[in-house]
């Protein structure tokens, strides 16, 4: 079994595709058109301004810019990382996730399609690859405060190490040390609490329900459970 196989054997927010030709051919697009063009990613954000709204039974200007830029934005870094951290855990090799080598498809309701170059041996430095590389880009292209994305990319972080550890439980211990790495150093650190995860901020997806009182996800700071 490839490593693509075992990763994509742990659900569908890790699994991806594999691509050499650095120009894709339709329907796949590169992901770095989404902060190289301010009108694809404002589209993008429509987009799932106007799904919260159908989701929530309400007229998509009901659901507030931020929110919907926010949620774009953690769906965004938590398609990135999860299979990042999963190439990690399974075989100790960190992918390529430089924004102008990635291919997507553009759709919404659960994990686009993501396609990455060919996965370098073992080796590399996830922490290097994710924040000196599209992190911060991303990031950039947002227009929501700093507190929310950093939060965000925490809250995909054990995300993606909870998501990993329920699909393959002998895996835990690995996939929880892996996150550990990555969110007990800048960034990161101060921007959760542990034991249990608390993320410091909100993603701001519960104001996407009526009257702006959804419920709260498990690790937002908001809730006191």
């Amino acid at each position: 079994m490839t490593l693509l196989d075992r990763i994509a054997a742990l659900g569908p927010f890790f699994a991806v595709e594999q691509h050499v030709d650095p120009t894709p051919d339709p329907p796949w697009r590169r992901l770095v058109e989404i902060v190289d063009d301010p009108a694809i990613l404002a589209d993008r954000i429509a987009q799932t301004r106007a799904y919260l709204g159908a989701a929530s039974g309400q007229d998509p200007t009901a659901i507030e810019v931020r929110v919907a830029a926010s949620v774009t934005h953690l769906g965004l870094v938590a398609r990135l990382i999860s299979p990042a951290l999963a190439a990690v855990v399974l075989e100790d090799r960190v992918p390529t996730l430089a924004l102008d080598q990635l291919h997507w498809q553009p759709v919404l309701g659960g994990a686009f399609p993501l396609s990455l170059p060919p996965i370098p041996p073992a080796g590399g430095d996830l922490h290097h690859e994710l924040f000196d590389g599209p992190l911060p880009t991303i990031a950039q292209a947002f227009d929501l405060s700093d507190h929310i994305l950093v939060g965000n990319v925490a809250s995909a972080v054990n995300g993606a190490a909870t998501a990993l550890s329920n699909a393959a439980p002998t895996l835990a211990t690995r996939s929880r040390a892996v996150a550990t790495a990555l969110l007990d150093v800048p960034p990161l650190r101060g921007a959760h609490t542990s034991n249990p995860f608390r993320r410091r901020s909100c993603c701001l997806i519960y104001r996407a329900a009526p009257d702006r009182d959804g419920p709260l996800c498990g690790d937002c700071v908001l809730n006191k459970s």
